[in-house]
């Protein structure tokens, strides 16, 4: 990874138009996309469609970030990248087939309009399947995915009044993770000492005496630091 001063050249250079720098930036930064959007893999797109959204996320916060926010361009990032890969899924709106699936299911329907042709009837899973090297379920779970792509916001047919996006696994876990990295780079800009309570209270779980005498001050005056940490980093992360 990039030293932080490298990392703020290298956007000062992308934000006035250079595309090396750019490139190098990704390039750089694939280890953290790559983190991301793993998280979204199984949900039918392409894993080079959700890096390519991945990195569309990250050269927009290239675009749009400011040493004025006073934090790590990795904590901007992330949520940048989240969104446009979350965006995709609620504004698209569609599962997409994988490319191998469709290959089969055109080469499946070719021989069935084929066979069709020549003998007046629509050959059998189990016909389908001798003839391809296939599993019958296989064959059926390929000529399903042929009437892909198929909103999110549709009923299933064992269900209608469900919607598929329902049934797709919570993102709440994913977005915890998301939420612990944005934590974890905020807590490393504190202030020494502010880093400090904040460890000790609720990383190692000391009591605010305990941090007052490791620190030489007051429990009282731990209480009022502590609460301004909190506040400080409470308005930071929802602006984010």
């Amino acid at each position: 990874m990039l030293q932080q001063d490298e990392t703020e050249n290298l956007i000062k250079l992308a934000q006035n138009g250079d595309e090396d720098a750019k490139a190098r930036l990704i390039t750089e930064n694939s280890p953290l996309i790559k983190s991301i959007i793993r998280r979204y893999k199984g949900r039918g797109i392409e894993y080079d469609d959700l890096y390519q959204l991945g990195c569309v996320g990250f050269l927009k916060a290239i675009k749009n970030f400011s040493f004025d926010f006073n934090v790590r361009f990795s904590t901007y990032a992330v949520p940048m990248i989240t969104g446009e890969v979350k965006r995709y899924l609620r504004d698209d709106g569609y599962i997409k087939v994988s490319r191998s699936v469709k290959s089969d299911a055109a080469k499946i329907n070719a021989y069935i309009e084929k066979f069709r042709g020549e003998n007046g009837e629509t050959p059998s899973v189990d016909a389908l399947s001798a003839h391809f090297g296939i599993e019958p379920q296989e064959i059926v779970f390929i000529l399903d995915s042929a009437k892909m792509p198929v909103s999110l916001y549709d009923g299933t047919e064992d269900d209608g009044s469900r919607p598929i996006i329902e049934k797709l696994t919570s993102a709440e876990n994913e977005d915890d993770s998301i939420d612990r990295i944005m934590l974890k780079d905020m807590i490393r800009t504190l202030p020494e000492r502010d880093r400090k309570i904040i460890l000790l209270r609720y990383f190692r779980g000391s009591t605010q005496c305990e941090v007052a005498r490791i620190l030489g001050v007051s429990q009282v005056q731990i209480s009022r630091l502590e609460n301004r940490i909190l506040g400080m980093m409470r308005e930071k992360f929802e602006s984010m």
